[in-house]
């Protein structure tokens, strides 16, 4: 049977369409609390506002959003290796650390499980970039400073990109918060998610 042309360009056009949507790189977020929608529902966090803008811009990245509530650098470290195993990942991007300094853990423990992540997808050549984390300052100054310092020191170790802590602005503004004082409500999500993806925009494009 003769196929008629425009069938034909509609077939075309439908495999260009499917072969574009799949030929996204996908960015695995290994995050905490933060990340993962905490005490709101998953459709209103920023991970899932964010790639709402990002299917709509067309951008040719998405967000794969491994985090999890209450998740720390050894929690992170134990689940990544079987994560990369079983996920399509293009970018690795980590946003922990938060929960280690809040339960005071040590500095150099945080380092070295920041380390090891990045060990592990770099062995699979999978490019890594994190975010800088801040913890409230009644931990101490000379902790605090120990603490934030981890961040940019694994970072120039490694040579890889050291993301601005992206809850810092919304942090000072109570309104913006929950009523932990730590999480960011519903109000802050969508300002979240332009933040990072201005952020991932310079890092990715």
């Amino acid at each position: 049977m003769k196929k008629h042309p425009i069938f034909t360009l509609v077939f075309l056009c439908y495999l260009l369409s499917v072969t574009t949507a799949s030929a996204k790189d996908s960015i695995l977020l290994l995050g905490d609390s933060v990340s993962a929608s905490y005490g709101m529902q998953q459709n209103e966090g920023w991970v899932h506002l964010l790639n709402q803008q990002l299917t709509e811009q067309n951008a040719p990245y998405e967000i794969v959003n491994a985090s999890i509530s209450g998740e720390t650098t050894t929690g992170g470290l134990s689940r990544l290796e079987s994560i990369l195993n079983k996920t399509k990942v293009d970018h690795l991007l980590i946003e922990l650390g938060g929960n280690d300094g809040l339960r005071g853990f040590p500095p150099k423990l945080i380092k070295n499980n920041l380390l090891q992540m990045i060990d592990i997808a770099q062995s699979k050549n999978i490019p890594v970039s994190m975010f800088s984390i801040k913890i409230p300052p009644n931990y101490g100054p000379r902790y605090t400073k120990m603490f934030e310092e981890v961040f940019s020191t694994v970072a120039n170790e490694k040579s890889i990109k050291l993301i601005p802590f992206f809850v810092e602005f919304v942090a000072v503004k109570p309104d913006l918060m929950q009523a932990d004082g730590i999480h960011p409500n519903a109000k802050a999500q969508p300002i979240i998610a332009d933040i990072v993806r201005e952020d991932l925009r310079k890092l990715l494009e």
